[in-house]
C-alpha cells in the first residue's frame, strides 16, 4: 500500500494575468504562494519518502512551501522537464481575451480543450502524456509498487496526463475534469497500484 498526492502550483502571475503560460518560467503570485501554504495546512498528516516537481519555478516553490509546511524538507526532490506544463508554442504570454479575438473563441477553445490538436508551435494534451506517461511509468511507478510515499507538484495539464494515466480516463473525461490549483489530490494505491481511492482535500 503507498500514497501519491499530486498536486497543482498555485496561481500563478499569469493565471492571475489571464495569459497563456505553458513553458514560461513565470513566479507564483501572492496568491499562488497563500494556497501553497494552505495545501501545506492540509497535508499535515502525511509523510512523504520523494518528492518530483517540474522545471518551472512556479511548481518547485509550490512544493517548497508544501515540504516547509509539513516539516519534510529533507526529503529527496527531483526536478524534470517531463512534468512541465503543456507547451502553448505560439500562444505564450498572450492574453485570452485577446487570442480569442485574434483566433475566434471556436479555435481558440479547440486548441485548448481537444485531446489531440495542438496550438502553432506547441503541444496538444496528448503530446504532454507522451512525455509524462513514460517518465512516471520509469521513475515513479517503482517506488510506489516498492511503498514509498510520493507527491508530486506540477502543472495542470501534465497531471491531466497523471490522472488519465492512473484512473483509465478516456480523453473526453479527462478534458472535462479540472484540477484546481493548490488542491492536493491523494491516492491510495495497493500493491499492483491499482487505485483504490482518490480524492481532493
Amino acid at each position: 500500500m503507498s500514497q501519491l498526492v499530486i498536486i497543482r502550483h498555485g496561481q500563478s502571475q499569469w493565471n492571475l494575468e489571464n495569459r497563456f503560460t505553458g513553458w514560461v518560467d513565470v513566479p507564483l503570485s501572492a496568491q499562488g504562494i497563500e494556497e501553497a501554504k494552505a495545501a501545506g495546512v492540509k497535508l499535515q498528516a502525511y509523510q512523504f519518502n520523494e518528492a518530483y516537481t517540474s522545471d518551472l519555478q512556479r511548481a518547485q516553490h509550490t512544493l517548497q512551501y508544501i515540504l516547509e509546511g509539513i516539516g519534510q524538507t529533507n526529503i529527496p526532490v527531483t526536478r524534470n522537464v517531463a512534468l512541465n506544463e503543456r507547451m502553448y508554442g505560439d500562444l505564450q504570454g498572450l492574453d485570452k481575451a485577446d487570442t480569442a479575438a485574434k483566433y475566434g473563441a471556436e479555435q481558440v477553445h479547440i486548441w485548448r480543450r481537444s485531446y489531440d490538436i495542438a496550438p502553432p508551435g506547441g503541444e496538444s494534451l496528448k503530446d504532454t502524456a507522451e512525455r509524462v506517461i513514460p517518465y512516471l511509468e520509469a521513475e515513479i511507478l517503482p517506488k510506489l509498487r516498492a511503498g514509498k510515499n510520493i507527491i508530486i507538484a506540477a502543472h495542470g495539464n501534465s497531471l491531466r496526463a497523471l490522472v488519465m494515466y492512473l484512473e483509465g480516463m478516456t480523453p473526453e473525461q479527462i478534458l472535462a475534469f479540472e484540477i484546481p490549483t493548490a488542491t492536493p489530490r491523494v491516492y491510495e494505491l495497493d500493491a499492483d497500484l491499482k487505485v483504490n481511492s482518490a480524492r481532493f482535500l
